[in-house]
């Protein structure tokens, strides 16, 4: 099954291949991108909407379903207050994430708290604020039991690692047999092990696996869904009592990074759960989801100006200020995962003409800083801007610091269609700032500027 990116675009009023067009012209317009601002991030409001709304119409027929965005997927407050107001919850995975939760204004009913190191001051917070919290390990749940108070109202649980095995990119797969995530179901002893922790702890209610993301096909990530319902199954037996009442299957739905489809879509991932494991939509056990990637990544782009345009061995290399500080996977890790890119004229308007290939480099001051390599493009020149498609996850929202690049601004958009008149007349674009660029004030202070003589002072 497949489907656009965003009812608003499902409508035909703009097609699939031009849906960013008059957000880049008016952004270049708006000068939001430019000289000004060479590289920003740009999410498309409606568009996470839409997305949310596939996903909860997808899970229609589940009796009681959380669903929960994965923070660190789009780790900006704003963003994150727009998926609460959606009714989305949030699953958080470090003490940062933790606050950025609580700042977008998520009930701790629906934040849950994931990480395979948690510290024991980050469990006595999560606890004190009542969020869920998953433990990684057996060890971590005899931290929990030393810091637990009986009046908690967190939901706890445990994560398993159902060992099915990993998909096309290793760092994406989460269920290998030697994952540092969940504790391993298949080893020697594991099983009773899980069980007997259960026994020995009623308030322990929730089963949590996560088979990993980008790579995995669905089949795989159902089974590992199948095999910890099983367990529950398993233990509820066992102890005699249904003591695991829920179930949080994690994320992981792989995205389409070679066009403007969604596939597979949320509707493709229950049918692959259903068929797996039947009754888990049966009612028995609630169900806890953590979507990331999926809802954000076709909402989201990146533009960036191109400073200059240079031949070098036979080859045409556009530099622009869109690189590892911003793509820092599909630098590192190119095959795994490539970007669409367009180009763009200095007004903002698609570049036409015959098409060359070009190299399309970043800013940064190392000789992988690439982030595609002979794209067919229309001829790129100095002041044309490009567009890095399908990253309006984990791109923009966290860069990294190579270089002390400045973090880019990103903003929010709404785009009005135009009327209907066959003449390609758009709408009004509106912006709103989500995280201003970061300063080079900001660069200092943020590398030690308040400490700077720390180090020369001498006892006198």
């Amino acid at each position: 099954m497949t489907q656009t990116t965003s009812a608003h675009h499902q409508s035909g009023t703009a097609p699939p291949a031009a849906r960013f067009d008059a957000v880049v012209r008016a952004a270049v317009g708006q000068g939001l991108l430019g000289e000004g601002g060479p590289v920003a991030g740009f999410i498309d409001t409606e568009g996470v909407r839409a997305s949310v709304g596939a996903l909860h119409d997808a899970f229609a027929a589940t009796p009681e379903v959380l669903h929960t965005f994965a923070a660190k997927a789009c780790s900006l407050v704003p963003v994150l207050r727009l998926l609460a107001d959606c009714g989305m919850g949030c699953e958080v995975a470090s003490p940062g994430e933790l606050r950025l939760a609580v700042e977008a204004g998520f009930a701790a009913s629906r934040v849950v708290l994931d990480s395979p190191a948690k510290t024991r001051e980050e469990i006595r917070l999560a606890l004190a604020l009542g969020v869920a919290v998953n433990a990684d390990s057996l060890d971590e749940l005899r931290r929990i039991d030393a810091l637990r108070t009986p009046g908690t109202a967190s939901v706890l649980g445990l994560r398993v690692n159902p060992q099915v095995g990993g998909g096309a990119i290793g760092p994406m797969s989460t269920a290998t047999d030697t994952s540092k995530f969940g504790v391993a179901l298949r080893d020697p002893g594991a099983r009773e092990a899980i069980v007997d922790a259960f026994r020995e702890r009623p308030w322990l209610t929730r089963l949590h696996t996560h088979v990993g993301s980008q790579g995995c096909p669905l089949e795989l990530i159902a089974d590992g869904v199948a095999r910890t319902y099983e367990l529950a199954e398993e233990i509820n037996a066992t102890l005699g009592v249904r003591q695991v009442t829920s179930l949080d299957i994690g994320g992981g739905l792989p995205v389409n990074f070679a066009d403007e489809t969604v596939r597979p879509s949320y509707a493709d991932y229950v049918a692959a759960l259903t068929a797996a494991a039947p009754g888990l939509f049966s009612g028995r056990y609630s169900l806890v989801t953590e979507f990331g990637r999926s809802l954000l990544a076709k909402n989201g782009f990146i533009g960036a100006r191109v400073e200059y345009t240079k031949d070098a061995g036979g080859r045409r290399i556009a530099l622009t200020h869109a690189g590892a500080q911003t793509a820092t996977r599909t630098v590192l890790m190119p095959d795994a995962w490539p970007l669409r890119i367009g180009a763009f004229g200095p007004d903002g308007t698609p570049k036409t003409g015959p098409s060359l290939a070009q190299d399309i480099a970043g800013p940064c001051c190392f000789a992988g800083d690439v982030v595609a390599y002979g794209r067919e493009l229309p001829e790129l020149a100095e002041d044309d801007v490009v567009v890095l498609y399908d990253t309006g996850a984990y791109y923009f929202s966290t860069p990294w610091a190579y270089n002390s690049l400045p973090r880019p601004a990103v903003y929010g958009f709404r785009a009005v269609a135009g009327p209907e008149d066959g003449a390609g007349h758009d709408g009004p674009v509106t912006f709103a700032t989500v995280r201003d660029a970061q300063s080079l004030d900001d660069i200092a202070a943020e590398s030690g500027l308040a400490h700077a003589d720390a180090l020369i002072r001498r006892d006198d």
